[in-house]
């Protein structure tokens, strides 16, 4: 069987003059071809006797069976053989059997088919010449036959080429670098947004936080010894002392380990510190943790969280748990659609704490400062079988946590740490803590070798009263008022009867007041009597009649703002809260906009009454102790700052030596 083939007569073939290289001989053109395209065999002229081609047996290449020749010989076949009017296309009909024989016929190669070719290009690639390569500018301009005319324009523009490019060349390395910092940046964006999706997020944090071991902490240095000032809770936590080192003292008896303490007091009150020397002292070991690691926003972690503590503590009783903060996870569970999953981890610490599992010698601390926002399943026996308070301490506490404190530091023997804690009422243990340290760093400052009371007293007015105000440029007319303002409150405080002591007064601007006068109780006031009370409005009415006596109506200033705020407080507490209104009689009342319109006009005269009355004694004061008024503000606008016996001798009529 045969395979037909169809030969497609195509136009003839163009002269050297059409494709542009009319310029280039036949000789001259087949040594540019052979030059550009090196030569893979014999050159065979072809047959053009007949406008018949016959398909034959496939060859070694595609090429070879399309074109029947090299990619040279197909060239050299399109440029020189202009006098072949056709040329042989092949095309394939059916497949036969003696089809499959022909391809194994390595002899036969088909024609070639000419090939597609742009005139400028093959003209400007034939005609390049061998030969040297300009090394310099004239050199290309010989090369190039350029007329002088046109010299200098071609140098020009070569250099400012040249210049481009070296711009170009050196901005590429910069814009490389811009890129691949970009490219950083948005790859490490990509990756901590993956590792922030829930699928990896939670099962890093399972494997970083969650299913890890959770090792006690070693507390051993610590006992109740280092806990001052709260001696009540020291008592109360003595008893789950002797749980721990002694069990079977009580289980005797019938008794039963407590489940959990609650300790709820003040920041800074020592809870912690408590909850170390409980374990400290019965040497267990002891867990710790905070409310707000078991807080995730991933249902079941912190459930999990709370298993995993229980589980390791259970393995190691007995032992203590503690849980700082509590009230972040044990608040009061709320029905919230938004947050469907939010009782989990309170529901798992109420049946780790007395669920249907015995919890048998783990006792579980618990410390907050916001005992009202418990949930009130948590806080009842059986769970925090024990309620310890931890108030701020009183005089003999702050005393007692000063000279702790005052004797890890370099301290003169002539400090009374009694002094410093009747003025800080109200300071917790943190407080004079920071207290102490602040003074240190004073001592340091002014290169003193111990710490004196001096800087004891700067720095509790520092935390009092905020830092001195040494760069404010006060008038000399102000200082003055101010002078006689101070010395006008500490005149009517030494002279009253039920006032408390004066410490200090100064001039000296401090925060946002410009002076002030410190008044130093003798012990802790649990309560006041009403002579206290008015004492008190007395005195802070003392600044603002200072200034109309000494200054005239017409002179008074606006320093007196807040001793009428502090005087104001107290009348309407009198009157609303302590029942000390003769008009009104002994009846509290909370909140004056629910009271009728003549309640409150009542209300208000007689604060104003008792407030009238405290201006009019504190006017009558000074008066009578006008002299001791004006050497007193004298001795504040020399010395600036005087303390307790410095006012004493002042208003005895002796002169300061300094």
């Amino acid at each position: 069987m045969f395979s037909c083939c169809v030969s497609v007569s195509l136009q003839p073939s163009v002269s050297l003059k059409d494709v542009g290289l009319s310029e280039f001989g036949a000789g001259q053109l087949e040594e540019l071809v052979s030059r550009l395209l090196p030569c893979l065999g014999p050159l065979e002229a072809p047959s053009c006797s007949s406008p018949w081609r016959t398909s034959h047996a496939s060859a070694k290449s595609f090429f070879h069976n399309k074109h029947g020749s090299s990619c040279q010989r197909l060239l050299t076949l399109i440029l020189l053989s202009p006098v072949c009017p056709t040329a042989g296309v092949q095309s394939r009909g059916f497949k036969t059997l003696k089809s499959s024989t022909r391809r194994r016929d390595p002899a036969y190669q088909a024609p070639s088919e000419p090939e597609s070719y742009t005139p400028a290009f093959m003209k400007n690639l034939l005609g390049r010449e061998k030969g040297t390569e300009a090394q310099t500018v004239d050199q290309l301009m010989k090369q190039k036959n350029l007329p002088e005319a046109q010299q200098e324009a071609f140098k020009t523009g070569f250099t400012e080429g040249f210049m481009k490019s070296q711009a170009y060349s050196q901005r590429t390395p910069e814009s490389v670098r811009r890129t691949r910092l970009i490219l950083l940046v948005l790859l490490g964006a990509g990756l901590y947004g993956l590792f922030r999706s829930p699928f990896l997020s939670v099962r890093f944090r399972a494997t970083s936080g969650l299913d890890s071991a959770v090792d006690p902490v070693q507390v051993k240095n610590v006992t109740f010894d280092h806990v001052k000032g709260v001696d009540e809770a020291k008592n109360e936590l003595q008893d789950v002392v002797e749980f721990l080192r002694n069990p079977q003292k009580f289980t005797v008896l019938g008794g039963k380990l407590p489940k959990g303490v609650l300790l709820v007091g003040p920041p800074g009150t020592g809870k912690t510190l408590l909850a170390r020397a409980v374990a400290g002292e019965a040497d267990v070991p002891f867990y710790y943790a905070s409310g707000s690691e078991f807080d995730e926003m991933f249902v079941g972690v912190g459930a999990s969280r709370i298993r995993n503590l229980f589980k390791e503590a259970k393995a190691s009783a007995p032992c203590v748990i503690f849980i700082d903060e509590l009230d972040s996870v044990g608040g009061k569970r709320i029905e919230s659609p938004m947050h469907p999953y939010s009782r989990q981890t309170i529901n798992q610490l109420l049946a780790e704490m007395d669920g249907f599992k015995p919890n048998e010698g783990v006792i579980v601390i618990g410390a907050t400062n916001f005992a009202e926002a418990l949930d009130s399943a948590l806080v009842r026996p059986g769970r925090f079988d024990m309620q310890v308070t931890v108030p701020r301490p009183d005089v003999k506490g702050r005393t007692e946590i000063l000279n702790w404190y005052l004797s890890k530091i370099k301290v003169d023997p002539a400090v009374e740490a009694g002094i410093i804690a009747r003025g800080t009422v109200g300071f917790t243990g943190a407080e004079l803590e920071n207290l102490v340290n602040q003074a240190a760093l004073k001592a340091a400052v002014d290169l003193r070798e111990r710490v004196t009371m001096r800087e004891l007293e700067f720095a509790k007015d520092k935390i009092l009263m905020g830092p001195e105000r040494r760069s404010v440029d006060i008038d000399k007319k102000n200082k003055e008022i101010t002078a006689y303002h101070e010395s006008g409150h500490a005149i009517v405080a030494y002279y009253t009867k039920d006032a408390m002591p004066i410490n200090k007064a100064t001039i000296m601007p401090r925060g946002p007041t410009l002076g002030h006068v410190s008044m130093l109780p003798e012990n802790d006031r649990w309560s006041e009597t009403r002579a206290q009370l008015l004492a008190q409005m007395d005195v802070s009415m003392g600044g603002r009649v200072a200034e109309e006596l000494i200054f005239g109506d017409e002179y008074i200033t606006t320093g007196a703002s807040s001793d009428f705020d502090g005087a104001t407080k107290i009348a309407k507490m009198m009157v609303t809260r302590f029942g000390m209104s003769d008009k009104l009689g002994v009846m509290t009342y909370n909140d004056l906009t629910k009271q009728s319109p003549e309640t409150q006009a009542a209300v208000e005269q007689e604060v104003r009454v008792l407030l009238k009355d405290s201006y009019e004694r504190a006017r009558t004061l000074l008066k009578t102790y006008s002299q001791e008024h004006e050497n007193l503000a004298g001795a504040l606008l020399r010395h600036e700052t005087l303390d307790a016996k410095e006012i004493r001798l002042v208003l005895e009529g002796k002169v300061l030596e300094h």
